[in-house]
Protein backbone atom coordinates (compact mmCIF):
# COMPACT_ATOMS: atom_id res chain seq x y z
CA UNK A 1 0.00 0.00 0.00
CA UNK A 2 3.16 2.52 0.62
CA UNK A 3 4.69 1.34 -2.58
CA UNK A 4 1.12 2.36 -4.42
CA UNK A 5 1.34 5.85 -2.42
CA UNK A 6 4.90 6.71 -3.41
CA UNK A 7 4.74 6.13 -7.28
CA UNK A 8 2.85 9.48 -7.73
CA UNK A 9 5.64 10.76 -6.26
CA UNK A 10 8.71 9.03 -8.15
CA UNK A 11 6.85 9.68 -11.22
CA UNK A 12 6.90 13.25 -10.66
CA UNK A 13 10.61 13.14 -9.41
CA UNK A 14 11.87 11.47 -12.65
CA UNK A 15 9.52 14.69 -14.70
CA UNK A 16 11.59 17.29 -12.97
CA UNK A 17 15.14 15.66 -13.57
CA UNK A 18 13.72 15.17 -17.47
CA UNK A 19 12.29 18.80 -17.79
CA UNK A 20 15.23 21.35 -18.95
CA UNK A 21 15.77 24.03 -16.80
CA UNK A 22 15.45 27.59 -17.15
CA UNK A 23 17.80 30.20 -16.67
CA UNK A 24 15.88 32.56 -13.37
CA UNK A 25 18.72 34.80 -13.18
CA UNK A 26 17.59 36.35 -16.56
CA UNK A 27 14.43 36.70 -16.97
CA UNK A 28 13.16 36.84 -12.84
CA UNK A 29 11.97 40.73 -12.27
CA UNK A 30 13.49 40.19 -8.38
CA UNK A 31 17.28 38.44 -9.46
CA UNK A 32 20.09 40.82 -8.90
CA UNK A 33 18.83 43.39 -6.01
CA UNK A 34 19.56 43.81 -2.33
CA UNK A 35 17.28 46.37 -1.46
CA UNK A 36 17.51 48.50 1.67
CA UNK A 37 13.88 48.61 2.47
CA UNK A 38 11.86 45.12 3.13
CA UNK A 39 8.90 45.00 0.96
CA UNK A 40 5.44 46.28 1.75
CA UNK A 41 2.91 43.74 4.08
CA UNK A 42 1.07 41.38 1.89
CA UNK A 43 -2.04 43.08 0.13
CA UNK A 44 -5.72 41.42 1.45
CA UNK A 45 -7.22 40.18 -2.15
CA UNK A 46 -10.17 37.26 -3.14
CA UNK A 47 -8.74 34.10 -4.92
CA UNK A 48 -10.32 33.87 -8.38
CA UNK A 49 -11.66 30.27 -9.08
CA UNK A 50 -8.98 28.08 -11.68
CA UNK A 51 -9.87 28.04 -14.82
CA UNK A 52 -9.36 24.44 -15.59
CA UNK A 53 -8.97 21.44 -13.68
CA UNK A 54 -4.81 20.73 -12.75
CA UNK A 55 -3.87 24.37 -12.83
CA UNK A 56 -2.08 25.60 -9.79
CA UNK A 57 -2.42 29.01 -7.61
CA UNK A 58 0.44 30.86 -7.78
CA UNK A 59 0.13 33.15 -4.84
CA UNK A 60 0.67 37.33 -5.15
CA UNK A 61 3.90 38.71 -4.01
CA UNK A 62 5.96 41.58 -4.21
CA UNK A 63 8.77 41.93 -6.77
CA UNK A 64 11.37 44.37 -7.50
CA UNK A 65 11.79 45.41 -10.81
CA UNK A 66 13.21 48.97 -12.72
CA UNK A 67 10.16 50.67 -11.02
CA UNK A 68 11.26 49.45 -7.10
CA UNK A 69 8.54 47.72 -5.39
CA UNK A 70 5.37 46.05 -7.34
CA UNK A 71 3.07 44.03 -6.77
CA UNK A 72 1.95 40.73 -8.50
CA UNK A 73 -1.03 39.64 -8.59
CA UNK A 74 -1.81 36.17 -7.68
CA UNK A 75 -2.53 33.78 -11.03
CA UNK A 76 -2.91 30.16 -11.70
CA UNK A 77 -1.10 28.28 -13.59
CA UNK A 78 -0.78 25.37 -15.58
CA UNK A 79 2.17 23.22 -14.00
CA UNK A 80 5.00 22.08 -16.82
CA UNK A 81 4.34 18.68 -15.49
CA UNK A 82 1.63 16.46 -14.01
CA UNK A 83 2.63 15.51 -10.15
CA UNK A 84 4.77 19.10 -9.43
CA UNK A 85 3.41 21.65 -6.70
CA UNK A 86 4.78 25.45 -6.67
CA UNK A 87 6.88 26.35 -3.95
CA UNK A 88 6.35 30.54 -3.78
CA UNK A 89 9.65 32.61 -3.70
CA UNK A 90 9.99 35.17 -0.62
CA UNK A 91 12.52 38.01 0.66
CA UNK A 92 14.98 37.20 3.15
CA UNK A 93 17.50 39.12 5.09
CA UNK A 94 20.42 39.17 3.64
CA UNK A 95 24.34 41.02 2.97
CA UNK A 96 22.42 44.04 5.06
CA UNK A 97 19.10 44.23 2.76
CA UNK A 98 16.49 42.11 1.66
CA UNK A 99 17.13 39.84 -1.70
CA UNK A 100 14.62 37.49 -3.13
CA UNK A 101 14.59 33.89 -3.50
CA UNK A 102 13.15 32.73 -6.77
CA UNK A 103 10.14 30.38 -6.61
CA UNK A 104 10.02 26.67 -8.18
CA UNK A 105 8.40 23.42 -9.20
CA UNK A 106 9.26 19.94 -7.66
CA UNK A 107 7.54 17.01 -5.94
CA UNK A 108 6.89 18.86 -2.93
CA UNK A 109 6.47 22.11 -1.43
CA UNK A 110 9.65 23.69 0.45
CA UNK A 111 10.48 26.23 2.50
CA UNK A 112 9.13 29.78 1.37
CA UNK A 113 9.74 31.97 4.52
CA UNK A 114 7.37 31.44 6.88
CA UNK A 115 5.13 33.84 4.84
CA UNK A 116 2.07 33.55 5.09
CA UNK A 117 0.38 33.78 1.36
CA UNK A 118 -2.77 32.96 2.22
CA UNK A 119 -5.09 30.03 -0.27
CA UNK A 120 -3.33 26.81 1.22
CA UNK A 121 0.05 28.50 1.50
CA UNK A 122 -0.18 29.22 5.02
CA UNK A 123 3.71 29.36 5.95
CA UNK A 124 4.17 25.69 6.20
CA UNK A 125 4.12 23.78 3.04
CA UNK A 126 0.83 23.71 0.99
CA UNK A 127 -2.75 22.84 1.94
CA UNK A 128 -4.56 23.66 -0.70
CA UNK A 129 -4.61 20.56 -3.05
CA UNK A 130 -2.89 17.42 -4.11
CA UNK A 131 -2.60 15.20 -6.66
CA UNK A 132 -4.12 11.44 -7.26
CA UNK A 133 -2.48 10.19 -10.31
CA UNK A 134 -2.49 12.27 -12.79
CA UNK A 135 -5.77 14.65 -11.46
CA UNK A 136 -5.29 17.37 -8.68
CA UNK A 137 -7.52 17.42 -6.26
CA UNK A 138 -8.42 20.65 -4.30
CA UNK A 139 -9.46 21.29 -0.85
CA UNK A 140 -12.39 23.54 -1.00
CA UNK A 141 -11.97 24.91 2.34
CA UNK A 142 -8.80 27.40 1.39
CA UNK A 143 -9.13 27.44 -2.07
CA UNK A 144 -11.93 29.03 -4.61
CA UNK A 145 -13.33 26.46 -6.95
CA UNK A 146 -15.87 26.75 -8.98
CA UNK A 147 -17.37 23.36 -8.56
CA UNK A 148 -20.24 22.77 -11.78
CA UNK A 149 -16.79 23.18 -13.59
CA UNK A 150 -14.22 21.08 -11.50
CA UNK A 151 -15.37 18.05 -9.76
CA UNK A 152 -12.39 16.90 -8.14
CA UNK A 153 -12.57 18.71 -4.72
CA UNK A 154 -12.77 17.46 -1.25
CA UNK A 155 -13.40 19.50 2.37
CA UNK A 156 -10.47 19.73 4.52
CA UNK A 157 -10.47 22.99 7.56
CA UNK A 158 -8.58 20.73 9.83
CA UNK A 159 -4.98 21.53 7.57
CA UNK A 160 -5.30 24.98 8.34
CA UNK A 161 -4.47 24.83 11.93
CA UNK A 162 -0.88 22.95 10.99
CA UNK A 163 0.03 24.85 8.18
CA UNK A 164 -0.13 28.60 9.95
CA UNK A 165 3.07 30.50 11.10
CA UNK A 166 1.60 33.48 11.76
CA UNK A 167 -1.22 35.47 10.84
CA UNK A 168 0.20 38.81 9.70
CA UNK A 169 0.80 40.12 6.82
CA UNK A 170 4.60 40.06 6.81
CA UNK A 171 6.13 39.73 3.60
CA UNK A 172 9.76 38.63 4.39
CA UNK A 173 12.03 36.75 6.49
CA UNK A 174 14.39 38.16 9.19
CA UNK A 175 15.78 41.82 9.69
CA UNK A 176 13.72 44.31 11.64
CA UNK A 177 10.21 43.28 12.11
CA UNK A 178 10.31 40.14 10.01
CA UNK A 179 9.55 36.68 10.45
CA UNK A 180 11.98 34.27 12.14
CA UNK A 181 10.97 31.30 10.12
CA UNK A 182 14.00 28.55 9.60
CA UNK A 183 13.48 25.63 7.00
CA UNK A 184 13.09 21.99 8.66
CA UNK A 185 15.07 18.88 7.56
CA UNK A 186 12.04 17.82 5.41
CA UNK A 187 12.21 21.34 3.67
CA UNK A 188 15.72 21.22 3.07
CA UNK A 189 15.48 17.86 1.31
CA UNK A 190 13.22 19.42 -0.65
CA UNK A 191 15.51 21.97 -1.26
CA UNK A 192 17.83 19.63 -2.78
CA UNK A 193 16.06 18.10 -4.87
CA UNK A 194 15.79 18.32 -8.95
CA UNK A 195 13.61 21.61 -9.48
CA UNK A 196 11.71 23.38 -12.69
CA UNK A 197 11.78 26.78 -12.78
CA UNK A 198 9.01 29.37 -13.34
CA UNK A 199 7.23 28.63 -16.62
CA UNK A 200 7.02 31.31 -19.08
CA UNK A 201 3.90 32.03 -18.39
CA UNK A 202 4.84 32.98 -14.94
CA UNK A 203 7.46 35.04 -15.96
CA UNK A 204 5.30 37.03 -18.38
CA UNK A 205 2.68 37.65 -15.62
CA UNK A 206 4.81 39.07 -13.61
CA UNK A 207 6.79 41.40 -16.55
CA UNK A 208 3.55 42.50 -17.56
CA UNK A 209 2.72 43.11 -13.58
CA UNK A 210 5.73 45.64 -13.58
CA UNK A 211 4.18 48.11 -16.39
CA UNK A 212 0.96 48.27 -14.83
CA UNK A 213 1.00 51.87 -12.56
CA UNK A 214 -1.10 50.63 -9.69
CA UNK A 215 1.18 47.79 -8.65
CA UNK A 216 3.60 50.10 -8.17
CA UNK A 217 4.44 50.73 -4.37
CA UNK A 218 5.79 53.91 -5.30
CA UNK A 219 1.86 55.12 -5.93
CA UNK A 220 -0.54 52.61 -4.20
CA UNK A 221 1.48 52.79 -0.79
CA UNK A 222 0.87 49.20 -0.33
CA UNK A 223 -2.50 48.90 -1.62
CA UNK A 224 -2.47 47.64 -5.04
CA UNK A 225 -5.62 48.54 -7.48
CA UNK A 226 -7.05 45.64 -9.59
CA UNK A 227 -7.81 47.90 -12.51
CA UNK A 228 -4.68 48.42 -15.53
CA UNK A 229 -3.16 51.69 -15.97
CA UNK A 230 0.16 51.89 -18.07
CA UNK A 231 3.30 53.49 -16.78
CA UNK A 232 3.82 57.32 -18.33
CA UNK A 233 7.12 58.97 -18.64
CA UNK A 234 6.75 60.95 -15.78
CA UNK A 235 5.47 57.91 -13.44
CA UNK A 236 8.70 56.27 -14.80
CA UNK A 237 10.86 59.22 -13.70
CA UNK A 238 9.14 59.48 -10.21
CA UNK A 239 9.23 55.32 -9.33
CA UNK A 240 12.73 54.80 -10.44
CA UNK A 241 13.97 58.09 -7.94
CA UNK A 242 12.11 56.10 -4.95
CA UNK A 243 13.62 52.92 -6.32
CA UNK A 244 17.56 54.34 -6.18
CA UNK A 245 16.90 55.61 -2.70
CA UNK A 246 16.18 52.08 -1.86
CA UNK A 247 18.52 50.56 -3.59
CA UNK A 248 20.95 49.14 -1.18
CA UNK A 249 23.18 47.31 -4.28
CA UNK A 250 22.77 47.77 -7.96
CA UNK A 251 24.41 45.36 -10.36
CA UNK A 252 23.96 42.56 -12.79
CA UNK A 253 22.98 39.05 -12.10
CA UNK A 254 26.14 37.61 -13.69
CA UNK A 255 28.30 39.45 -11.62
CA UNK A 256 26.76 38.10 -8.09
CA UNK A 257 27.48 36.44 -5.22
CA UNK A 258 25.65 33.75 -4.17
CA UNK A 259 23.62 34.96 -0.71
CA UNK A 260 23.68 32.86 2.30
CA UNK A 261 19.66 33.21 2.83
CA UNK A 262 18.93 29.86 4.77
CA UNK A 263 17.54 26.55 2.62
CA UNK A 264 18.79 28.20 -0.66
CA UNK A 265 18.46 25.70 -3.84
CA UNK A 266 20.15 25.94 -7.03
CA UNK A 267 16.85 27.38 -8.51
CA UNK A 268 17.35 30.36 -5.43
CA UNK A 269 19.61 32.64 -6.23
CA UNK A 270 19.68 36.27 -5.36
CA UNK A 271 22.84 39.00 -6.22
CA UNK A 272 24.22 40.32 -3.80
CA UNK A 273 27.46 43.27 -3.84
CA UNK A 274 28.53 45.03 -1.34
CA UNK A 275 28.71 48.86 -2.72
CA UNK A 276 26.58 51.78 -3.12
CA UNK A 277 24.83 53.18 -6.55
CA UNK A 278 27.44 54.53 -8.28
CA UNK A 279 26.65 57.15 -11.32
CA UNK A 280 26.97 54.56 -13.82
CA UNK A 281 24.45 51.98 -11.83
CA UNK A 282 22.34 55.64 -11.97
CA UNK A 283 22.56 56.09 -15.60
CA UNK A 284 21.65 52.15 -16.50
CA UNK A 285 18.56 52.76 -14.12
CA UNK A 286 17.76 55.77 -15.42
CA UNK A 287 18.10 53.71 -19.49
CA UNK A 288 15.94 50.82 -17.87
CA UNK A 289 13.23 53.46 -17.36
CA UNK A 290 13.22 54.71 -20.64
CA UNK A 291 12.40 50.99 -22.01
CA UNK A 292 10.23 48.71 -19.82
CA UNK A 293 11.60 45.37 -19.61
CA UNK A 294 11.01 42.37 -22.51
CA UNK A 295 7.87 40.31 -21.93
CA UNK A 296 8.37 36.26 -23.43
CA UNK A 297 5.39 35.21 -25.02
CA UNK A 298 3.65 32.36 -22.87
CA UNK A 299 2.77 29.20 -25.02
CA UNK A 300 -0.39 28.00 -25.15
CA UNK A 301 -1.11 25.65 -21.56
CA UNK A 302 -3.15 22.43 -21.78
CA UNK A 303 -6.61 22.42 -20.16
CA UNK A 304 -5.74 19.20 -18.15
CA UNK A 305 -7.47 16.35 -17.81
CA UNK A 306 -10.76 16.57 -15.46
CA UNK A 307 -12.59 13.69 -13.77
CA UNK A 308 -16.30 12.76 -12.84
CA UNK A 309 -14.86 11.66 -9.32
CA UNK A 310 -16.23 14.15 -6.69
CA UNK A 311 -14.58 13.79 -3.00
CA UNK A 312 -16.69 16.23 -1.58
CA UNK A 313 -19.00 19.18 -1.64
CA UNK A 314 -17.81 23.11 -3.10
CA UNK A 315 -16.92 25.41 -0.84
CA UNK A 316 -16.19 29.01 -0.97
CA UNK A 317 -13.51 30.10 1.27
CA UNK A 318 -13.56 32.97 3.12
CA UNK A 319 -11.82 35.94 1.71
CA UNK A 320 -8.44 36.20 3.64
Amino acid sequence: MRILRSIPVLVAAVLVAAIPLTSTAQAWPCVGVNVAVPPPPLPAYSQPPPPAPNYAWNPGYWAWGAYGYYWVPGVWVAPPAVGLYWTPGYWAFSGGGYVWNAGYWGAGVGFYGGINYGFGYFGIGFVGGTWAGGTFNYNTAVTNVNTTVIHNTYFDKTVINRSVITHRRVSFDGGHGGLKARPSAAQRAIARRPHVDPTPEQLRHAQMAGLNRNNLAAFNHGRPRRSYKPLSNADRVVAQRQALSRLHVAGAPSGAQRSQAPARSSSERAAVTHHQPSRAASRVARAHAAAPPSVVQAPRSPAGHPSSRSLGSGHRPPRI
